[in-house]
């Protein structure tokens, strides 16, 4: 009995050990899994050390736990016999068998965890650095809630696969192959038997697993509509209060709670069913065992120690096959997984080519017969010429989607161009290395971007080599040394949650500063105080005015009373170039700047 029990511990051990995955949950299967798996293995080249001591700790604890059985087969048929001196013998050899297999599984267990994140700890890391490396317009076509979920989830799902289901794997087909050696070696007949009931508990674990899949997949479809009301009604609980429509939102959740409760029973008493059963088939595997064997003894066709041995052996037969039935899931799932991590590996890397990685000197500007479109077909920008002299402000005006912004992210070579050229000091951008191109500007947004660092990192992000002089200088120029005499800690205050701690004009003031110190030659302003309060934008206006000095500036505006004194005045409309000039040679011409300002001044919507 207590062997019974052991084996039975040692098989739910393995299963555990294996199974990470419910067998109900919705398998996920790869588009192309043989290509994919076979890049998955090309990942395990550099760690062969790891993979061949992972091999021998899997044959040593399987060698061990089919020889035991064996051996306790002959002791007890000693036992039998009256040789009672030949008993410490096998026992002292049971004795090293159960040890050696013990220490195989602690070793397994070891490899399998190295191995596990020594890969996706390369895996991860060229991950990142790829999508670090990625051009803006893959990313702008891609969630980046899908990317990071290929990188948090995708990759744990790849690890988990490598640290448990493949040497699982390896070892249930090993230990199929010796058990059903073993067996044939007794006797063939008890195989047979055996085997009725392990095809009945793998037609039971395909049937139930279907049933269980069902509503398993309906549980998480209503998990995440649940999951979504709340986030709803939370991130908008201003509104819901506002309108006074809290029951209204209560009775939405209960009734996808409700609907929540009911599937997750049915699923849970459906997967709670599926242990007893397989219960149920083993016992009627060790009845079936017993009881032939039993008679089989009787007769003389084996011995009472190869009952013993088969009752073991039964149990290790039935675990390796319903396990390798929940390991192919999870392996689906994971190669899945790995296929669209590999999408983002093969994903072309932004173009920062370019001949020239000479400095920019002066900031000379020259935009000449530009045409863009995001979408073919669909053009942006028309024909747009400008030349803006170094150390000159240049303003960009127009209503929302005039092509103000996708100017300066053609600038930037975020995108490339359909036709035409821009120019930097007479040197085409397509020419200029993107590395020194971007060095050459400094960009100031709307959205402000901190990181949770020190108010000195965020300062410093350029070039943390910088000087803290220099950085001093830059913060008094942007107005925000008074944000570092107010925090705790000064400069090496922690931003906590990029920033959450700052109201919205320091915000903008230590991205100004963080502008100052990377020294541009060429500065973007991007709607730098539309977002503040009249006093707050007196001081980022300032912080700019020191800013701009002796640089070539483009400054995006909605607010027009802002760029007065920009040297000349750009407006746009629907990628075309409607007016130049400067703020009161536009005025006089009443045209499109006259309408724009005047119906911005009375206090309407541009």
């Amino acid at each position: 009995m207590s062997t019974t029990v052991q084996s039975s511990s040692v098989a739910r051990q393995g299963f555990r050990r294996g199974g990470r995955m419910n067998p109900g949950a919705p398998v996920e299967k790869p588009k192309d899994g043989k290509k994919t798996f076979g890049r998955m293995l090309a990942w395990f080249r550099p760690e062969w050390g790891y993979v061949l001591c992972l091999a021998l700790a899997v044959l040593l604890a399987v060698g061990a736990s089919v020889v035991g059985p064996s051996l306790q087969s002959s002791a007890i048929d000693k036992m039998v016999t009256r040789e009672f001196d030949k008993i410490p013998r096998f026992l002292g050899l049971m004795l090293l068998a159960y040890l050696a297999n013990g220490i195989a599984t602690l070793l397994q267990g070891f490899f399998s965890a190295r191995l596990s994140q020594r890969v996706i700890f390369r895996l991860r890391a060229q991950l990142f650095q790829k999508v670090i490396g990625l051009p803006i317009p893959w990313l702008d076509n891609h969630s980046h809630g899908d990317v990071m979920s290929r990188m948090t989830n995708d990759a744990e799902n790849v690890s988990n696969v490598i640290s448990s289901s493949l040497s699982s794997l390896f070892s249930g087909v090993l230990m199929l192959i010796g058990t059903v050696v073993m067996m044939l070696r007794y006797s063939p007949a008890l195989t047979g038997l055996t085997c009725v009931t392990v095809v009945l508990s793998v037609v039971l674990t395909r049937v139930m697993t279907r049933i269980m899949r069902r509503y398993y997949l309906r549980r998480q479809q209503l998990l995440g509509t649940l999951n979504g009301i709340v986030e709803e009604k939370v991130s908008a609980c201003r509104t819901v209060t506002a309108y006074n429509l809290q029951k209204q939102a209560i009775t939405e959740f209960d009734s996808a709670s409700d609907e929540l409760t009911k599937t997750g029973i049915s699923a849970d008493i459906i997967g709670n069913a599926m242990g007893p059963l397989m219960n149920m088939l083993n016992n009627l595997s060790f009845v079936i065992v017993a009881a032939f064997g039993a008679w089989f003894a009787l007769r003389g066709s084996i011995s009472v120690g190869v009952i013993s041995a088969f009752i073991i052996y039964s149990k290790q037969f039935s675990r390796p096959v319903n396990e390798l039935a929940q390991l192919y899931g999870q392996i689906q799932t994971a190669v899945a997984g790995a296929e669209r991590i590999f999408e983002i590996l093969d994903a072309e890397s932004e173009d920062r080519s370019g001949e020239s990685t000479l400095p920019v000197t002066e900031g000379t500007v020259e935009f000449s017969h530009v045409n863009f479109s995001y979408v073919p077909g669909k053009q942006i920008i028309h024909d747009f010429n400008l030349r803006v002299e170094a150390g000159k402000k240049i303003a960009l005006v127009g209503s929302t989607g005039s092509g103000k912004t996708t100017i300066v992210n053609l600038l930037m070579r975020f995108y490339p161009l359909d036709s035409g050229s821009i120019c930097v000091d007479g040197v085409d951008i397509r020419d200029i290395s993107c590395d020194v191109l971007r060095d050459s500007i400094g960009i100031v947004l709307q959205d402000t971007v901190l990181f949770t660092d020190t108010l000195r990192n965020n300062l410093k992000y350029a070039d943390h080599s910088i000087p803290d002089r220099s950085m001093l200088e830059a913060a008094q120029s942007a107005n925000c040394d008074r944000i570092a005499d107010a925090l705790p800690e000064g400069y090496d205050t922690v931003l906590t949650g990029a920033g959450a701690n700052l109201s919205q004009g320091q915000r903008q003031l230590v991205t100004i500063g963080r502008a100052f110190l990377s020294y541009p030659k060429i500065l973007i302003l991007d709607e730098a105080t539309s977002s503040v309060d009249t006093r707050t934008e007196r001081e980022i206006q300032n912080a700019m005015t020191e800013l701009m000095r002796d640089r070539t500036s483009l400054i995006i505006a909605h607010c027009l009373s802002t760029i007065r004194d920009a040297d000349q005045i750009i407006v746009m409309d629907q990628g075309h170039i409607m007016e130049t000039g400067t703020h009161d040679e536009l005025l006089e011409k009443q045209g499109y700047y006259y309408r724009l300002y005047m119906t911005q001044f009375a206090g309407q919507e541009t």
